[in-house]
């Protein structure tokens, strides 16, 4: 494999960072941590681009920091898509198996899927993903690899993610002037789910739930597939917002009170706990009992875990979640935020910190960077014995194939 051809970068534009990860494949099979780029990120709102300019030097900024850690040059990403604008829903497909002696060809496995995919969209919305849940040949549910099976009808299920047409090519765009292609765009829940859940988690059932700075991004597997996604237009930023108005503080002090003296579940916090905060206008900074921070903070992470216990249900998956829910994303790390999900929905819960991966392991050992090193392991996993869809500094023509190559390797 030659040497640009060894990495992977996922690229995670958030609301409130913009996140590098450089990922090395390594000769013996598995991936390896080798470059990391962090920035602050602005005129990002929500997974959408509100600022063009701004967003392009913040994710300049990020691939910079990542390039001269891995001491790679950078030409190349998986990108992370979120927003209140991805919807998910389930489709099912069904043909007559058309060869000889009825055995079911890869042919056939195309043909079913194009027929659960053909569904009519609005205007302006575009399919990200197709993702087969499971097949049903002449009735016999549950199969996984029907090629080769023989059969005269052939069904299948599969989940389907769409988006905003402008919202993704916007987004697109900002990579691009900053001087990077997009080899391909992954849904950020589904990227986190590549490096936080475990394959014995998927198959039991679990929800992921993915707080992020802008919103909170939920992905439910069952038997081992994707049954539902959805998003909730309610992240880490608004713990902030309310913080920054509840002790009439600036937005930067109150974002570093939060992640040093906050704590979702005010039962938590001593009454003798004390804080120093910021005030506006030069006035003293004044000190205060982190009890009072707790009980802003506690209001907030209730109406998250509600709303998201609302989208599971209406989905009818509350029965389903076996193995519980992971908590993931910069959200997930605020103290309690695990107890007060344990009450709320009385399952068992975990933070998600990506695992599977070597290298600078230590240094992305934190939920926020689920989506970045869960991007560049998709890129990683969703490629022929590891060799890449789209090589980085691979031409024109050899990304187009490599795309072409990809598209067909998602059904099979």
């Amino acid at each position: 494999m030659a040497r640009k051809e060894r990495y992977l970068v996922g690229l995670d534009v958030g609301t409130s960072k913009v996140t590098a990860v450089v990922g090395e494949i390594l000769d013996g099979a598995g991936l390896d941590i080798v470059g990391l780029g962090v920035a602050e990120s602005r005129g990002i709102r929500r997974g959408v681009v509100v600022n063009l300019e701004a967003a392009v030097d913040s994710i300049k900024k990020a691939i910079e920091d990542a390039e001269s850690m891995a001491g790679v040059e950078i030409d190349s990403v998986q990108l992370a898509l979120t927003g209140p604008h991805i919807k998910g829903f389930n489709s099912r497909g069904v043909v007559a198996v058309a060869g000889k002696n009825r055995e079911i060809a890869r042919e056939d496995v195309r043909r079913v899927i194009d027929a659960a995919k053909a569904v009519s969209l609005p205007t302006g919305r575009e399919i990200l993903h197709v993702l087969p849940q499971d097949f049903v040949v002449d009735e016999q549910e549950g199969i996984g690899a029907p090629v080769g099976m023989t059969g005269a009808r052939l069904e299948v299920n599969v989940h389907i993610v769409t988006g905003s047409q402008s919202s993704t090519q916007n987004i697109v765009a900002c990579v691009n002037r900053a001087g990077v292609n997009v080899a391909e765009t992954v849904v950020g829940q589904l990227a986190a789910s590549e490096s936080v859940l475990t394959e014995d988690e998927k198959d039991l059932g679990v929800a992921l739930v993915d707080v992020g700075g802008g919103t909170t991004d939920i992905a439910i597997y069952e038997r081992g597939s994707l049954w539902h996604t959805a998003v909730i237009g309610v992240g880490g930023d608004h713990f902030t917002n309310d913080i920054a108005v509840g002790l009439r503080t600036p937005v930067p002090d109150a974002e570093k009170i939060k992640r040093k003296c906050g704590c979702a579940l005010a039962a938590m916090v001593d009454e003798d706990e004390t804080m120093e905060v910021a005030s506006v206008g030069g006035r003293k900074p004044r000190v205060m009992a982190r009890r009072i921070l707790s009980e802003i903070l506690q209001p907030r992470a209730e109406e998250i875990f509600h709303m998201v216990w609302d989208e599971i249900r209406r989905a009818g998956y509350e029965k389903c979640l076996n193995s519980g829910i992971v908590l993931t994303g910069g959200g997930a790390i605020l103290d309690g935020m695990p107890e007060m999900a344990e009450q709320i929905f009385d399952l068992p819960i975990r933070r998600g910190s990506p695992i599977g991966v070597g290298g600078l392991a230590d240094h992305v050992n934190s939920p926020t960077f689920a989506t970045g090193v869960g991007l560049a392991l998709y890129g990683y996993r969703h490629s022929a014995g590891g060799s890449l869809r789209a090589p980085i500094g691979a031409g024109a023509l050899v990304r187009a194939a490599g795309r072409l190559r990809g598209l067909f390797r998602e059904f099979f």
